[in-house]
């Protein structure tokens, strides 16, 4: 019996019978978005709603600027239910959404708002020092957030505070890529300015900005001293005018002043001193011969002063010098002040001694009660015969050929 065409016709109906079933369930199976809305505000519970035929779970791929992740659906019937995590719920922003499904994958997006309350003021503040004057400043930054962290949205009011000695001012600016900003100018007038913000009834905490002193004007100089002798005792005190900037304002304390002292040789001197108040002062102690002086100061690079002129006399008129013990004890005095009185103790004295061609020693000793005493030991100074120079209070006197023995 040839059974071959029967089983031919049998593998022919199951071949045509499992095609149709594919076309039917093809056909058939149908995923569909329910849920209508597309905007959510931030931290509330949001579910997707998608409606099936077919007992099958896709997953939900969600992202947003901050991250993505897969959502396991649960099952009502025939709806599936995706459960959007909190990770992104409490975003605010744009969500774009995938569902996985085997065969032409649904795609869409939806939004989520922030909250219309602002917890935090995230401010930011600096230069947190400015020049007096009306070209530099310094830039408030607000960044207003909900209590998940979220910016409020673009175009919200935040309202800037500043108040600066009796002036207080207000202003608004409007928020836009997730903050507001604002260039607050310094003032003509030095002092401490107090800023601070308020956005949707919160309030930032107080920032301060220092207003410092603008750059220095020329000023003046002047002089103190008790006389006008030389007499290398009495100090000389330089002080300045008050230093003020373009803008009438005291520089700052501790701003450096130099003076600078010529003598009548073209010699110089520098002093220094930091102004206190606006006032910058030096010392320096009297010349120990007659001088003139012509003094000036300068901040530097910035501003200078003018200069004047101080002549100091001679205090010391003549000095008596006497030799002994074999010439090698040499006694400088008395020396006396222009009130013939005994010069303060501390004058220099200067001796140099030299042999026929060259400078042999030289010693400075300093007064003491009037009078300057040196030894010339022999075993450096040998018998013989030497020129001896002794100066003091710019009087020099010269002793050739002087015997030691």
């Amino acid at each position: 019996m040839n059974y071959k065409p029967t089983y031919l016709f049998l593998i022919s109906l199951w071949i045509l019978s499992s095609f149709s079933s594919i076309i039917k369930d093809e056909q058939t199976a149908e995923i569909k978005l329910i849920t209508t809305i597309n905007e959510f505000e931030v931290g509330k519970s949001i579910t997707l709603q998608f409606s099936t035929n077919e007992n099958k779970r896709p997953m939900l791929y969600c992202s947003n600027s901050y991250g993505s992740t897969l959502v396991t659906p649960s099952f009502e019937g025939d709806i599936l239910n995706f459960q959007i995590p909190q990770n992104i719920s409490n975003k605010s922003g744009l969500v774009n959404w995938k569902l996985l499904t085997e065969n032409n994958p649904l795609i869409g997006s939806f939004k989520i708002n922030p909250k219309k309350n602002v917890v935090k003021m995230e401010t930011y503040l600096g230069p947190p020092n400015l020049v007096a004057g009306i070209k530099d400043y310094t830039m408030l930054v607000v960044i207003p957030t909900d209590e998940f962290d979220n910016p409020v949205k673009d175009s919200t009011v935040v309202n800037v505070k500043h108040q600066f000695l009796s002036l207080e001012t207000k202003e608004d600016v409007l928020t836009h890529n997730l903050f507001a900003y604002k260039n607050i100018y310094s003032k003509k007038e030095n002092g401490r300015m107090i800023i601070s913000s308020e956005c949707l009834s919160t309030n930032s905490k107080e920032y301060t900005i220092d207003i410092l002193p603008s750059n220095p004007i020329n000023f003046s100089i002047t002089s103190q001293r008790d006389h006008n002798y030389a007499d290398g005792n009495q100090i000389t005190t330089f002080s300045t005018s008050t230093i003020l900037d373009d803008y009438g304002n005291i520089v700052s304390d501790g701003t450096f002043v130099e003076f600078y002292i010529v003598n009548k040789n073209n010699n110089i001197l520098k002093l220094s001193g930091l102004t206190i108040n606006g006032i910058a002062s030096a010392k320096i102690l009297n010349p120990d011969h007659e001088e003139q002086w012509q003094i000036s100061a300068i901040i530097n690079g910035i501003a200078q002063s003018n200069v004047i002129t101080l002549k100091y006399m001679q205090a010391v008129k003549d000095y008596q010098v006497d030799f002994s013990k074999n010439n090698r004890i040499i006694t400088v005095g008395h020396l006396k002040s222009f009130m013939n009185q005994t010069i303060p103790d501390g004058l220099l004295v200067t001796l140099s001694i030299y042999d026929a061609h060259n400078l042999v020693q030289e010693f400075i000793v300093t007064s003491d009660n009037g009078y300057a005493n040196f030894v010339l030991n022999n075993n450096i100074f040998k018998n013989g015969s030497y020129n001896i120079i002794i100066k003091t209070a710019g009087i020099t006197k010269s002793y050739k050929n002087k015997n030691l023995w």
